[in-house]
């Protein structure tokens, strides 16, 4: 064992989105930072990230009907929606950014335009996505949005799904062009060779096993190298976990009270994947459906199209499932090994209350091909079995709190966990996770480095012109992003490209 000790500015676990984007935001804020990242695994963008392992929807809440809710009174609450599609035009600035610097070559290696789509069956489900509609439609970062309940025009932009239907109820779509497929693991690679080029220290195969404050309240990391065995102390001014699954035993193990009382609970998922060129053809758009009833919210059935590889494929799913570990490559232990005296009680309370969910993914695991070329068939009528293969997707970890609505409250989305003083943090949580990681990572920034942020800022807006503006309150300049950023990475649709 070595115990050759190392001093960085910044340290960030993980080499994921995450940690990308907060790398290349900070190199370009402060290029002479040391920056030292630990990756476990051989390669960038290996797990959460990797473009097979989530649904590459670039998450602009154009078509993901769990980000609108229906209020008692029967209006439609849009604000999460706008929340989530602010964030995204944040991403795409900052990419735009990174473009126009020359920092990214080839937008079209990870961003694509493709049509987003919800798509509804049975009466009150179309009252529904109708009122929904009629809310986003007038509001202009949803502008373009087109509904239709009529099955000619729906055989128009989804013809697969139309194909050899009986229309024994009604169905009805919304369409918006402005959606994006994103490789999320070819864009954190692009990243990490760039951060690479800027003399930042890439790790790879070095797991971080412990984190501690040392007296001079800088922080001290145990690294051991994965392929050798030997064990390197590593300290920073700033730590960031943004290891997906494995960032809650990491923040327990730093002990911040901030980190005490929460929770993970894992949710495993499966993709059917087609890749007959002549099914592949028919197809072109991303389509959400409406989560089956004790389904979680992650679990909306969808039909995708993906760009990997410069390859189109069809990727259907998720069917959910459970598995106790908290990364695809993690261990049967962590879901036990992540209970605590301080979140026992919180972890017991989220276990009695979601029963369901549990009864619902167990049922989820049992599936046979069959059973699930079923639900398929219920999106694509003429599926056939030979057509369709299984990939195992990524592990999702749901973040458990007690919050104003009770103990042990299973929270849906992303959330970063910070200590008092700013030195470090934890991104937690699952979608819409990569879509929103710059807003994410600048929210961050302004948590963790509130003494530099005013020198910061100036520069913050070179990249992202609509920092700190409300994009509602400012019509015009959701179009000048909207223009500008299609241009830049290739999205307006005189450019699209062939396929």
């Amino acid at each position: 064992m070595s115990n050759r000790q190392t001093k960085t500015d910044v340290i960030l676990i993980g080499a994921g989105i995450m940690s990308a984007t907060l790398g290349t935001l900070l190199k370009e804020l402060v290029p002479d930072w040391n920056i030292t990242v630990f990756e476990k695994l051989a390669t960038a963008g290996e797990e959460s990230s990797n473009e097979w392992n989530n649904a590459g929807t670039g998450h602009a809440a154009l078509c993901e009907l769990n980000y609108t809710v229906e209020k008692p009174d029967g209006s439609i609450d849009i604000s999460k929606a706008i929340k989530i599609n602010e964030e995204y035009q944040v991403s795409k600035q900052f990419w735009s950014y990174l473009v126009k610097s020359n920092l990214i070559r080839n937008p079209q290696d990870f961003i694509m335009p493709l049509p987003h789509l919800s798509l509804v069956q049975g009466e009150e489900n179309v009252t529904f996505l109708k009122k929904r509609f009629e809310a986003m439609s007038d509001n202009p970062l949803f502008q373009g949005m087109e509904f239709s309940d009529d099955p000619g025009k729906l055989m128009e932009w989804i013809p697969l799904i139309m194909e050899g239907r009986t229309m024994n109820e009604p169905m009805a779509a919304t369409r918006i062009e402005s959606g994006t497929d994103v490789n999320f693991g070819a864009l954190t690679r692009i990243l990490f060779d760039h951060l690479k080029s800027k003399n930042v220290d890439i790790k790879f195969k070095h797991s971080v096993d412990d984190i501690k404050r040392a007296g001079d309240g800088s922080w001290e990391l145990k690294v051991r190298n994965v392929d050798n065995g030997t064990v390197e102390r590593h300290t920073a001014k700033f730590v960031f976990i943004g290891g997906g699954g494995g960032s809650l035993p990491l923040l327990q193990k730093s002990g911040i009270p901030e980190g005490k009382h929460i929770g993970g609970f894992p949710v495993s998922g499966l993709f059917m994947v087609c890749n007959n060129p002549d099914v592949v053809a028919q197809h072109h758009a991303k389509v959400y459906g409406k989560a089956k009833v004790g389904a979680p919210p992650m679990s909306v059935p969808h039909l995708d199209t993906r760009f990997i590889d410069n390859k189109k494929s069809l990727l259907f799913g998720p069917f959910a499932g459970f598995s106790p570990k908290f990364l695809k490559t993690g261990s049967m232990f962590d879901l036990i090994g992540s209970v605590k005296p301080n979140n026992v009680f919180t972890m017991l309370a989220a276990g009695a209350k979601n029963v369901p969910l549990t009864k619902y993914l167990i049922q989820q695991v049992m599936l046979s091909k069959e059973q699930r070329m079923e639900e398929l068939r219920e999106f694509i009528p003429n599926a056939k079995s030979e057509d369709w293969g299984m990939v195992v997707a990524g592990q999702r970890v749901q973040v458990i709190k007690d919050t104003a609505a009770g103990k042990g409250t299973l929270q849906f989305g992303t959330e970063v966990i910070s200590a008092a003083d700013g030195s470090i943090a934890a991104l937690l949580g699952a979608s819409p996770g990569a879509s929103t990681a710059v807003s994410v990572m600048l929210e961050l920034i302004k948590r963790c480095f509130p003494q530099q942020l005013k020198e910061w800022e100036p520069k913050i807006k070179e990249m992202i012109p609509s920092y700190g503006v409300s994009l509602l309150k400012n019509p015009e300049l959701i179009e000048e992003i909207h223009t500008s950023t299609g241009r830049t990475l290739g999205l307006s649709n005189e450019l699209q490209p062939a396929i």
